[in-house]
């Protein structure tokens, strides 16, 4: 292993890869900080543009290209409430208050320190202990799948702590619209209502720049007249974390990482699902969870620390196993093949200076894009300058392009009219967001995992209980449901 890494080291370190790696970053930052143009879309039309170059040139390139795509997200959130990217929703919770507080280029650069430790952190456990980690990957059953929903459903009792049923609620119309489309299993069409524009569901996409970014324009049009109050910081120590803060968040980072990594070896679940567990996660063991979406650092941290960290999970058993751990992931096979490269346990065997190469190039892909993001935040921050009545209507194009892109389908705008309206009564009513994200992301995973089990196990419900990796997930999903309360008594108590 060691052999290979280092060959593969010196064959990345040459000119062409550093060059591709230098360019693909920034373009996939640009890409990902535009509400609706998402990483998958990004490596996919660069793959085309990767055949005629050595394969180490062209995944080092890729590799750039995904980290910054994932990276890019952060800044339309953070300054704007709008995920460039589904993976930055958790962003948005705790970046842009803060951003509006006046301090957007802390948050920036606490955002992008943040994605730099998550996805080094994940990068390094790929590059060490990738093969044991796909292995692990496998022993994810139907079961074990939905337990792992559920415990991802229990953070609504800690994002929703005004008020859980309100949360609860919100949580069970997203399953509810998640279910409308094309059955998985059976193929037959559900709740379409006889329009045939509804057969193959809501897209995520549209929907989340619409619960996001169109509320938050609706939101803007009734204070179009506020300015923001900002200062461009003169030094990087005026939007970089100081040393205080990183020891004191330390835990944060190392749990964030960890959770990231877990999650995006999972296929399916994604970056954004890893963001949101990571954040209540983080709220839990904060002893100031009142103030997590009102600016607060360790929001910031968590979030984008897990999300980034995805990056290097989801390769773990697309290499060792040859399976996608999302679909940046699944995009990649593509380029693999292009090459004439099989993904899997052969790809170390026949072809080891490019499977390490890919490792080498992801860890030198988060190095270039924490350079870019450092170079680019007092540009960034002066987006907030620009007058709203001129910035709206620009972002609201840019959001609407978007989700036309993602399948050339007009009725995807009207998704995005629709959700941005639904967003908006829902905040005016004290309704969170949040759950309603995680019911439609979480939706259709639970739904097929859930009875492919139960046509495994005869409608035994009994192996939720009996697999360990299925129990597990089940008591930290009590655990996760009722420790807010139990913490708020404490407090009670002390007082």
């Amino acid at each position: 292993m060691l052999e290979h890494l280092i060959a593969a080291t010196l064959s990345v370190l040459r000119l062409q890869p550093i060059l591709g790696i230098i360019l693909g970053v920034p373009l996939g930052i640009i890409v990902g900080a535009i509400p609706g143009l998402t990483a998958t879309m990004a490596v996919g039309l660069l793959i085309p543009f990767t055949f005629g170059m050595a394969p180490v040139v062209g995944f080092s390139m890729l590799m750039g290209v995904y980290v910054g795509g994932i990276s890019g997200g952060f800044i339309s959130a953070t300054l704007l409430r709008m995920p460039g990217t589904p993976a930055s929703i958790a962003t948005c919770f705790d970046a842009y208050p803060m951003a509006s507080k006046g301090k957007p280029a802390f948050a920036l650069g606490l955002g992008a320190f943040s994605s730099f430790i998550g996805g080094m952190i994940s990068a390094i456990l790929l590059t060490i202990i990738a093969p044991y980690l796909g292995h692990f990957a496998l022993a994810f059953g139907p079961f074990e799948y939905f337990s792992l929903v559920v415990l991802a459903m229990t953070s609504i009792s800690s994002l929703s702590l005004d008020s859980t049923l309100k949360g609860l609620a919100s949580g069970a119309l997203g399953f509810l619209l998640s279910f409308v489309g094309t059955d998985p299993l059976s193929g037959t069409v559900r709740f379409n209502f006889g329009w045939d524009q509804l057969s193959a569901g809501f897209s995520l996409l549209p929907v989340l720049i619409g619960l996001f970014a169109v509320s938050q324009i609706l939101k803007d049009i009734e204070k179009v007249k506020q300015r923001y109050h900002i200062t461009i910081p003169k030094s990087f120590r005026d939007f970089f974390p100081d040393m205080m803060l990183l020891k004191r968040s330390w835990l944060n980072f190392f749990r964030s990482s960890m959770i990231g990594t877990w999650i995006g070896m999972l296929p399916g679940i994604g970056a954004a699902t890893a963001g949101i567990i990571s954040y209540s996660q983080a709220q839990n063991a904060s002893e100031q969870a009142d103030q997590f979406g009102q600016g607060h650092p360790d929001g910031i941290i968590a979030a984008e620390t897990a999300n980034n960290a995805t990056t290097g999970g989801a390769l773990i058993p697309l290499l060792t196993l040859g399976i996608p751990g999302n679909a940046v992931t699944a995009v990649l096979i593509g380029g693999l093949m292009i090459h004439n490269l099989q993904p899997g346990p052969l790809l170390f065997r026949n072809s080891p200076v490019i499977a390490y190469g890919i490792f080498v190039a992801l860890i030198l892909a988060n190095i270039a894009m924490i350079f870019w993001l450092s170079l680019g935040i007092k540009l960034f921050i002066r987006i907030l300058t620009v007058p709203k009545h001129l910035l709206l209507p620009i972002l609201l194009v840019f959001c609407a392009v978007g989700s036309f892109a993602l399948n050339n389908r007009i009725f995807d705008i009207w998704v995005l009219i629709f959700f941005g309206i639904l967003g908006y009564i829902m905040e005016k009513a004290d309704f969170p967001i949040v759950p309603i994200i995680l019911g439609i992301i979480l939706g259709p995973l639970a739904d097929k995992q859930l009875r492919l089990g139960l046509s495994i196990s005869n409608n035994s419900l009994w192996p939720l209980f009996t697999q360990p990796i299925s129990l597990v997930c089940l008591i930290l999903a009590v655990i996760s449901l009722l420790w807010p309360y139990f913490r708020a008594e404490s407090m009670r108590g002390e007082g």
